[in-house]
């Protein structure tokens, strides 16, 4: 190690679950990151609205104070650590950290996924660095495999769990054949979903996360506004033991994927082929799939959540600015990997109607003859073609439930279909699609 090398100062704020697992795992491998930055990295200051909490877990080894910005305005820290979420108060903290010189590492994801352009654009006017690996996937190294280790692919697409309340729940319905509702109760209960969990199921969450892996992957602006969300609450837990009849299972995922006039960036429910390691990732663990030109698929799988997982992101993120604080803005890896004056503006965002997908349909329909061949006529008059067919036993009510399976086609075809399907007298109720991938 080269010892004429000063040691880095950071100002942690927020000592949350993450702050804590940062201070506690920085402190614990001290040595052995000292080691691989080169210098030795310190946490000096702390800020946080709760100083008792403060107190507890630093004690008397940094300064504590409530006063966020003091820690921005100290002449002796070089990084900032934002661990506060949301983005009210956590975008001026990076913002005038940024104006102060400080480089930033933050988990933050929602800020980016909304602020991201306006973020980088101020770091790169003032020759400072900010670093997101915690924004997605919690200790997976997924942007830094994006970034930096899959640099010379084209990537195709990427497809991700990559939020753990949401997989958990459909784990559970499926392993135990639960309603959504009982699950999202017991997830509250074991800690995995917050007490209000919109963000988590109705894939928000996930859609922050996968539009900073569009941006990095296809080297486009960060455009959160345009995804196509959609989340977990209307799934049953029939469609889960339906698709599992068919092959498949249900996974809530983030898409993103290259086509010739645009990119796709998308978060719904998916069937997946039961097959693929994707579809056997269970529990809250995450994962990503990674298609490039050159490597082909390669899987990042792990902890999505948590102190000490989505802390070991956020410390690697501190040692690669202690790495590289001293060069030039050139030698260092771009935020959205692309050189900012390389990105592309002339890829959009393509709208969910061109969108290309497999289909899952349920449609409850009467139990009589001539109901089968008009669904498969509609079907016909918007070019949908079949892959599949599970026609169930006749329930009480002289009904029964119709899953079709359909080749690629075009989302918009879709819900022209669906539209016509749910004025059949023979149907009742509304139709229950999910879009279905292979990941190949």
């Amino acid at each position: 190690m080269n010892d004429n090398k000063k040691q880095i100062n950071v100002g942690l704020i927020g000592i949350g679950t993450v702050g804590g697992g940062t201070w506690t795992v920085l402190k614990r491998n001290a040595e052995e990151i000292t080691r691989r930055a080169g210098r030795p990295i310190k946490i000096t200051h702390v800020a946080d609205k709760n100083l008792d909490l403060a107190n507890k877990v630093v004690g008397n080894d940094a300064t504590i104070t409530d006063d966020a910005f003091a820690l921005i305005k100290n002449p002796d820290i070089q990084i900032i650590v934002e661990l506060v979420g949301g983005v009210g108060i956590a975008k001026n903290i990076v913002l005038q950290a940024i104006e102060n010189g400080k480089h930033v590492v933050t988990a933050n994801k929602a800020l980016l996924a909304k602020f991201g352009e306006e973020i980088f654009a101020a770091a790169h006017k003032k020759g400072v660095m900010v670093a997101f690996e915690a924004a997605v996937a919690g200790g997976i190294p997924i942007i830094k495999a994006l970034r930096e280790g899959l640099t010379a692919n084209r990537i195709e697409w990427a497809a991700g769990i990559i939020n753990g309340t949401t997989n958990f729940i459909l784990s559970e319905m499926r392993d135990k054949g639960l309603t959504f509702a009982d699950v999202l109760k017991e997830a509250q209960r074991l800690g995995y979903a917050e007490a209000d969990p919109t963000f988590d199921i109705e894939g928000v969450d996930a859609a922050h996360k996968a539009t900073l892996m569009a941006a990095i992957a296809f080297g486009i602006p960060v455009q959160f506004d345009k995804a196509y969300i959609e989340g977990i609450t209307k799934l049953e837990s029939a469609d889960i033991a339906y698709a599992e009849q068919l092959g498949y299972r249900i996974k809530l995922l983030g898409i993103v994927r290259r086509q010739q006039d645009g990119v796709e960036l998308r978060v719904h429910p998916t069937l997946i082929p039961e097959k693929r390691l994707l579809a056997n990732v269970e529990g809250a663990m995450n994962a990503v799939l990674v298609k490039g030109d050159a490597v082909g698929l390669t899987l990042y799988y792990g902890k999505g959540a948590g102190a000490e997982p989505t802390a070991s992101a956020v410390i690697a993120d501190i040692v690669d600015v202690a790495r590289l604080c001293d060069s030039e803005i050139a030698e260092r890896v771009p935020h959205l990997a692309f050189q900012p004056d390389a990105l592309s503006t002339n890829l959009p965002i393509l709208p969910m109607g061109e969108v290309l997908t497999g289909n899952y349909l349920r449609i409850r329909v009467e139990d009589k003859a001539g109901a089968l061949a008009k669904i498969t006529a509609i079907l016909a008059e918007q070019d949908i073609s079949i892959d599949a067919l599970l026609q169930k036993e006749a329930l009480s009510k002289g009904e029964t439930d119709l899953i079709i399976l359909t080749h690629i086609c075009k989302e918009k075809a879709v819900l022209a279909a669906i539209e016509k399907l749910e004025k059949l007298e023979t149907t009742k109720g509304k139709v229950q699609r999910i879009r279905r991938e292979e990941l190949l």
